[in-house]
């Protein structure tokens, strides 16, 4: 029913086999079907806000399921036979690591503002991979709530790599990429990837050049669903949303689930049943390029965007980065600030977090989750 309705109201929909992608493409929110905005998928972590307010020391049905939620992202390393719903040092240790890493007063406590942040739909790229990161973390920080703004943490953090500082090669500097051929986009669709493309390109040495031969292709992109083969599945509308290998793999996947909005331009309100297509994109390449996570909010490669915000500008905090990897393009101007309209700070639990870059054999998180 709700596939004949799309096609009555002449939205892109691709139906593919379940491993690939029945992709949602929407030119802009005002066409989004009703029923769709009415029954908007929330965060795959939902069930979390009944733990706003645990510390340790407490006990608590479902602890288990975000201990489970930590692991997935890094924070915990090491999987127990079975997790325990008790708020140990195990799991307060992780929770002050995740809030330094996202700008929080590092309490070890669910507070509301943690929380907020862990219901996000999010990346499921770890922000911790083997026990490093280049995130707030894992650098030197300092609290101090006297002087902070609004108790956030003050810290060096800013753009990182992933571990051994992977980069396309000297004699890679025009890369191509190429659509999974099986997705039949639209030229629509495809150039939304090379806006998003000519935004790195910009400011370093690297070209882009797309190419219809997708097997040969330096980066592959392809909208998928479910289990789709390389040990990282999609999880359904609302909850981790693409992922990208870092260099030289460059596969790039998107969840065929979600609903794409693929308008260019400024966008002031993304619906939470909805995604910003360029955002995710700008994003995910900067993974396919070889960055990390930053703690810079501001930034690209920051972990998460409010729902909304549309976010498609590079930051200073980007720039630097992505230059320390290929140089910069000689005739590049430099950056300025994102604009208020560009930043969200908003505590609306629709944000998302924006892709999984490296090939670790991570579960479903909603199966792993139990939700």
């Amino acid at each position: 029913m709700r596939y004949l309705l799309l096609v009555a109201t002449a939205i892109t929909v691709l139906s593919l086999s379940p491993t690939q992608t029945s992709a949602h493409f929407f030119p802009n929110i005002s066409s989004i079907p009703t029923w769709i905005l009415s029954n908007a998928t929330a965060s795959a972590w939902d069930a979390f806000q009944n733990f706003t307010g645990c510390h340790p020391g407490d006990k608590m049905d479902g602890l288990a399921k975000l201990k489970k939620y930590f692991h997935y992202f890094g924070y915990i390393p090491d999987l127990p036979s079975n997790f325990t719903d008790d708020f140990d040092d195990m799991l307060e240790s992780a929770v002050k690591t995740y809030q330094k890493n996202f700008n929080l007063e590092p309490t070890g406590q669910l507070d509301s503002q943690t929380m907020q942040h862990i219901l996000r739909p999010r990346c499921g790229n770890p922000d911790i991979v083997n026990g490093t990161t280049t995130m707030n973390s894992g650098k030197p920080t300092s609290y101090n709530a006297t002087s902070s703004t609004n108790g956030h943490l003050h810290s060096v953090g800013h753009y990182s790599f992933f571990p051994g500082m992977p980069r396309w090669p000297s004699n890679k500097r025009d890369l191509t990429y190429a659509f999974l051929p099986d997705n039949q986009l639209t030229d629509e669709v495809k150039n939304v990837f090379a806006t998003a493309f000519d935004r790195w390109s910009e400011a370093t040495s690297l070209t882009f050049t797309r190419t219809d031969v997708y097997t040969t292709a330096d980066i592959r992109i392809g909208f998928f669903t479910g289990d789709h083969g390389d040990g990282e599945p999609f999880d359904g509308p609302m909850g981790t949303l693409a992922h990208a290998f870092s260099p030289p793999n460059g596969r790039f996947h998107l969840d065929g689930d979600e609903n794409w909005v693929i308008t260019s331009g400024t966008t002031t309100s993304i619906s939470m049943s909805a995604i910003d297509l360029e955002s995710v994109a700008v994003h995910e390449i900067g993974h396919l390029l070889g960055l990390g996570h930053s703690s810079v909010e501001d930034a690209i490669m920051y972990p998460s965007i409010s729902s909304g915000s549309r976010k498609v500008e590079l930051a200073n905090d980007d720039i630097q980065g992505i230059q320390a990897l290929y140089g910069n393009n000689p005739n590049f101007n430099g950056s300025s600030a994102p604009t208020d309209q560009q930043r969200d700070t908003s505590d609306a639990h629709g944000a998302y977090f924006l892709g999984s870059c490296l090939g670790l054999s991570f579960f479903v998180v909603a199966a792993v989750l139990g939700l």
